[in-house]
């Protein structure tokens, strides 16, 4: 069955991804794109029954359903995303990274402002998988070219280039400008957790990089009213940002640091920075240096004695 063994391209990509793991174990972590108590979709690391089948990608899609098997499993003041009863009828995984994804009639039962959130919480979620790039959608086999209630076109398809929880910059000249996604801290019920923002960011310094550090340390601005700012406003760089072989190495001034005594840098501070850069295509890891200091090290004491990946944080975030 021609469906069944392009799907399985998903599973094979995800048993490489979990072999790390224990292999036996009855349960495997997945990223669902959930939405917090503000609207706003964040990335949840949830462990899920092993599929039997090689449906691995379908499985994620149902755990996407409001009303479905999420429930019991939702973390303290999140949601699934997509309409009650919406069923996965098929799956298929083209050559070139496009998943076909096929709902019933229920998916279309959604008001216009849950529009964007819907498709952005199926890309993310299902682009988690390295074999998919983008998503297309059909209902009962017919393909879309435009969503069903809202008329947002998706005839060639869904990516993580359209970006996620869409901040709104008028004042932005967009020929100077990037759309970056970044990751900013929130905080809910003691629970803190991070935000994925697609902005325009200032490149016209020409270095997207230097751009992305400087939008960060400014923070998420007033409108993002749950997010924390958890930088010094005096950080800066001091030297251009360097990247080699997926390693990007930034190197800040004494103020970037928790504790300048200890060589501290604050957690948060260090998971901002990894996991915006990291999500960028070309960087695998971010090395992080402080002038005047030879070991920098975490809260608890431990030193960064290499570069640091997103795998740190997102092992730290399963539930």
């Amino acid at each position: 069955d021609e469906e069944t063994d392009e799907d399985g391209q998903v599973e094979k990509d995800e048993q490489d991804q979990s072999e790390e793991t224990d292999v036996s174990s009855e349960t495997v972590p997945r990223q669902l794109y959930l939405l917090d108590v503000n609207n706003m979709l964040v990335p949840q690391t949830i462990e899920l029954p092993k599929p039997e089948s090689k449906e691995v990608a379908a499985q994620v899609v149902e755990y996407l359903v409001k009303g479905g098997p999420i429930t019991p499993l939702l973390p303290n003041g999140f949601q699934a995303v997509l309409p009650e009863g919406t069923e996965v009828l098929g799956m298929n995984l083209q050559e070139d990274g496009t998943l076909i994804v096929d709902l019933s009639e229920e998916f279309t039962n959604y008001r216009p402002e849950e529009e964007l959130l819907i498709l952005e919480s199926l890309t993310y979620t299902l682009t988690q998988f390295d074999t998919v790039e983008r998503i297309k959608l059909m209902i009962n086999g017919e393909l879309l070219t435009e969503m069903p209630v809202n008329g947002t076109p998706i005839a060639s398809g869904y990516s993580r280039a359209n970006g996620i929880n869409l901040i709104d910059t008028d004042t932005i000249d967009f020929i100077t400008s990037s759309a970056v996604t970044m990751y900013f801290p929130a905080e809910f019920n003691d629970n803190r957790y991070y935000v994925p923002v697609t902005a325009h960011v200032d490149t016209s310094d020409g270095n997207l990089y230097r751009s992305i550090v400087q939008a960060l340390i400014d923070g998420p601005g007033y409108q993002q009213k749950n997010m924390v700012h958890v930088f010094n406003s005096h950080s800066s760089l001091v030297d251009e940002p360097i990247l080699h072989d997926g390693v990007l190495q930034l190197v800040f001034n004494e103020n970037i640091l928790k504790d300048v005594e200890t060589a501290v840098i604050a957690d948060e501070v260090m998971e901002t920075l990894v996991r915006t850069f990291t999500s960028l295509e070309l960087v695998e890891a971010v090395d992080v240096k402080v002038e005047n200091v030879e070991v920098l090290k975490n809260e608890n004491g431990e030193a960064y004695s290499e570069p640091v990946t997103q795998q740190l944080f997102l092992e730290d975030q399963k539930l």
